[in-house]
């Protein structure tokens, strides 16, 4: 959660907006900001930089859900009948 909310700030998303998008506390945002996020009068020197790992933490996020909703489908599909069980009757 910590790294999508990080993600919407840094795309320039305020604060309150993802407060109440997250169900977070602004101060929770505030101090996340501060201690993770680059100060913004540096990001100006570094524009395609910022936009290059901005958009390279979007497609880590897509990734990990995508592996998160496998794992989860392995978890059920493994828990489920095999495919040999009960598949045959026998006379």
């Amino acid at each position: 959660m910590r790294r999508q909310a990080l993600d919407l700030l840094a795309e320039g998303e305020p604060v309150k907006k993802v407060a109440v998008d997250l169900g977070l506390s602004e101060r929770t945002l505030y101090q996340w900001r501060r201690r993770y996020l680059p100060p913004a009068r540096h990001q100006r020197y570094l524009p395609d930089a910022g936009t290059e790992l901005g958009s390279a933490r979007r497609r880590i996020a897509e990734l990990e859900a995508e592996v998160a909703v496998l794992r989860r489908a392995s978890e059920l599909l493994r828990d489920g009948l095999s495919p040999k069980d009960g598949s045959r009757q026998y006379a």
